[in-house]
């Protein structure tokens, strides 16, 4: 009925806009009708949740790229510059004529340092470079030796050209990476390193890949394990390890070495550093 019928002259609405006001579907409501221009369409409950994971997201993936930079680049540039400061200040300039003269017989040993961390030596490594040299210091913790000053002795083995096995780790990526290239070292290549007093030139022989649990490679004669009986020491070895594979720490790369000869500082460097 109509608002006319009613004994009144104005239409209803419905009279006027017929579509407009056509029930949908639900029977509940214009089938047209529609939000004003412009307004924001609510939001439901699961489409919040899902951009606020992807915010997250993406802010994690943000800091977790800056933290690969920081440790992968920003650590490497900042280990490598201490270590070559620590190498200044240890200011060892060689002496003595330019060639050393090689001797065999029983070389002179240093004590043990007490304390971590003490600086006790240099390794120069002609493989990995002419100029490559690193500090060596007591100890193998990595917050407060590997990461700060380079190669690290382990605590308790012999000590460079003593009998035994002078053993020492640095990491191969990260902290200046003084074994970086530990890989590429094959028998026959020098391994020299100085202590203040005297030069031990030692040859690497084999190497090898091993599990972090395997510690006989340090052992005094290396690959005899904790329960086999120990040998006379009649070798003068040297033990480089590192991580295997490159970024990781699942297993150990390991290079092994003899003593070939020993000379004074005094006398000058020894043959494999002489350009």
């Amino acid at each position: 009925m109509t608002h006319a019928q009613a004994g009144r002259d104005v239409p209803l609405a419905q009279e006027v806009f017929p579509i407009a006001y056509q029930r949908g579907p639900s029977g509940m409501g214009p089938r047209n009708a529609r939000r004003p221009r412009g307004a924001a369409a609510p939001m439901r409950p699961v489409a919040w949740l899902i951009g606020v994971m992807g915010e997250l997201l993406v802010t994690a993936g943000l800091v977790l790229g800056l933290f690969v930079v920081w440790q992968l680049w920003w650590t490497d540039v900042e280990g490598a510059r201490a270590q070559n400061e620590i190498i200044a200040e240890m200011d060892w300039a060689p002496q003595g004529a330019e060639t050393a003269t090689e001797h065999r017989e029983a070389p002179p040993v240093m004590a043990e340092p007490p304390e971590a961390g003490t600086l006790f030596a240099q390794m120069f490594i002609p493989r990995f470079g002419d100029d490559y040299v690193k500090p060596v210091a007591e100890g193998t913790d990595k917050a407060t030796v590997l990461d700060t000053i380079g190669i690290g002795h382990y605590v308790d083995t012999a000590m460079p050209g003593d009998l035994g096995n002078f053993a020492v780790a640095a990491h191969r990526t990260t902290y200046g990476k003084p074994f970086n290239q530990i890989a590429e070292l094959v028998p026959g290549d020098p391994v020299v390193v100085r202590t203040e007093d005297t030069w031990y030139v030692y040859r690497v022989t084999e190497s090898e890949i091993v599990f972090p649990q395997n510690v006989e490679v340090i052992a005094p004669v290396p690959g005899v394990t904790s329960d086999q009986p120990m040998p006379e020491l009649t070798q003068r070895f040297i033990t480089l390890t590192s991580c295997h594979p490159m970024f990781s720490a699942t297993e150990r790369f390991i290079v092994h070495g003899e003593l070939d000869y020993w000379a004074p500082v005094g006398e000058g460097e020894p043959k494999e550093l002489v350009s």
